[in-house]
């Protein structure tokens, strides 16, 4: 879901711009300073024996056998340690390297995560596997081998991933201590609603209705569709660098189509698969954890609803990029990080101020 609600972005189109903001610092004093306000414990090597870069692969019980899937933890922070659901459906961890440029200054802990059927994991190549509550308890098993509980357990899930993670959290809030909804709407129903109604409109009369006239024709393999959906649709709303940048052309590159098509439909323009149905808007006042909303002005989800979501869960804040997109991490990163650091650190703290907007 656009995420990496996610992510049909321009897959095949290879993108080689890099944000100066999620480049590697060059000046030895940055440098300094920045190994100072990092605990020493952040650097503490969990792993005994051969070293292969704090990587765990889980196996995970399904009811179609066992599979594993692949996990890489980054840093070490006994209090804040932040897994990472990826959008898609089917994108991988990869999108979100540029965490690596602003969580470790800060101490932070984040661990990448391939749901089945994504990047490094196991691919059953079984479409009845393509379940919400069966991920749901995929989430929960991963959360369990990595010993991972409510004093230090934040869990961030971006666009499909921000589905995954409030459906996990409907069931298993207890275990949390922080949740994080980055680019993803609580009702399937009004995202593509919003689709139909607000961003269709803002296209071109004549390409809007060549994008019509093929969805008609269930034509979604004509080259076109994409040919017209990419500059007119995912540049404007799904990520507004291009060429984009490349941990995100990589990620788009590997995108599970199967999976992918099963839940979201055959793209980003409003929502067709499984999911199409799926609305938590009335549960929302049923969570208690610490909730940050985080959306973009020009997402593919509606900025007004994603700033709701904070209103309706008991302790929400609400964070809209006012350059961003549905990769909003990307595409206004200063706002992005600055906002999700101050959320984890006032989680950390105690003292997350309901309502607030970051």
């Amino acid at each position: 879901m656009k995420t990496f609600t996610f992510l049909q972005l321009a897959i095949g189109v290879l993108g080689t711009a890099w944000l100066a903001g999620c480049s590697q610092p060059n000046a030895a004093s940055e440098t300094a300073a920045t190994t100072a306000a990092v605990p020493a414990s952040y650097f503490d090597n969990p792993e005994t024996g051969v070293q292969d870069g704090n990587v765990r692969v889980i196996p995970i019980s399904t009811p179609k056998g066992t599979f594993k899937v692949w996990t890489k933890q980054y840093g070490n922070s006994p209090k804040i340690k932040v897994l990472l659901l990826n959008g898609g459906p089917g994108a991988t961890h990869e999108y979100f390297e540029c965490f690596e440029n602003f969580l470790p200054k800060e101490g932070i802990e984040f661990i990448y995560y391939d749901q089945l059927g994504c990047g490094n994991s196991d691919n059953p190549r079984d479409t009845a596997m393509w379940s919400l509550p069966r991920y749901v308890e995929e989430v929960e098993q991963v959360r369990q081998a990595l010993k991972l509980d409510n004093t230090n357990f934040y869990l961030l899930g971006h666009s499909w991933g921000g589905i995954l993670a409030a459906e996990y959290a409907f069931k298993y809030q207890q275990n949390l201590k922080g949740l994080i909804i980055s680019n993803m709407m609580m009702s399937c129903p009004d995202y593509g609603r919003y689709a139909d109604e607000v961003l269709a409109k803002q296209m071109k009369p004549e390409v809007l209705r060549e994008i019509r006239q093929i969805e008609a024709r269930k034509d979604f393999s004509n080259p076109r569709y994409m040919g017209l959906l990419e500059p007119n649709f995912y540049a404007e709303h799904l990520c507004r660098i291009v060429p984009n940048p490349e941990p995100v052309t990589r990620a788009m590159s590997k995108l599970n189509q199967s999976l992918y098509v099963t839940m979201q439909g055959p793209s980003e323009f409003g929502i067709s698969g499984k999911l199409v149905n799926w609305n938590r808007v009335p549960d929302l006042p049923k969570l208690a954890v610490p909730v940050l909303s985080i959306g973009g002005k020009y997402d593919t989800m509606d900025p007004a609803h994603m700033r709701m979501i904070a209103t309706k869960v008991q302790r929400g804040n609400s964070l809209i990029c006012p350059q961003g997109s549905h990769m909003s991490m990307y595409d206004d990163q200063q706002t992005y990080f600055k906002g999700l650091l101050t959320f984890l650190k006032a989680v950390d703290a105690g003292t997350v101020k309901p309502g607030a907007e970051l």
